[in-house]
């Protein structure tokens, strides 16, 4: 049996509104991306770097709930947490060495499984961050290419 390959194609427009508060729609759902007031922002959203996480949260309990329910674990509960670590210097422009994206990022995951031993967690786990598509696009390198438009 073979598998049609098939492509889910995700668009997301941002308008900005001011230099650090831009609106983000994407299909009928659209929220506000900002920096915080001594960021020169009016915190008014999560920064880039937090929606970034927010997101693979949110794709994490999304894949980790679909892998078990494959696998046929009875899972009771879930929660995530998520943190990152970055010198915001290369952004702000000044002399750095880092990069200027996060230096490492740690998930927290607590998933009840009452019934699963260590290895089917253990198993779950990998799979879960194999599958993930924003695990990957954060551990991968995603070609991004830029496009400008200028106006006359």
């Amino acid at each position: 049996m073979t598998r049609e390959k098939s492509e889910i194609n995700v668009v997301v427009e941002g308008k900005a509104e001011t230099p650090t508060r831009v609106n983000i729609t994407s299909g009928k759902f659209s929220m506000i991306i900002d920096e915080p007031e001594q960021m020169g922002g009016t915190d008014q959203g999560p920064t880039p770097m937090q929606a970034l996480l927010m997101a693979l949260a949110g794709c994490i309990n999304i894949t980790g709930s679909f892998v078990a329910q494959q696998k046929n674990l009875e899972m009771h509960h879930m929660s995530v947490r998520i943190e990152g670590s970055m010198n915001p210097g290369t952004f702000m422009g000044m002399p750095s060495n880092d990069r200027a994206g996060f230096r490492e990022i740690e998930v927290h995951i607590d998933a009840d499984f009452p019934h699963a031993t260590e290895k089917e967690i253990a198993e779950w786990v990998e799979e879960t961050e194999n599958r993930c598509p924003v695990t990957d696009n954060i551990k991968e390198k995603t070609k991004i290419i830029v496009h400008t438009r200028e106006t006359v």
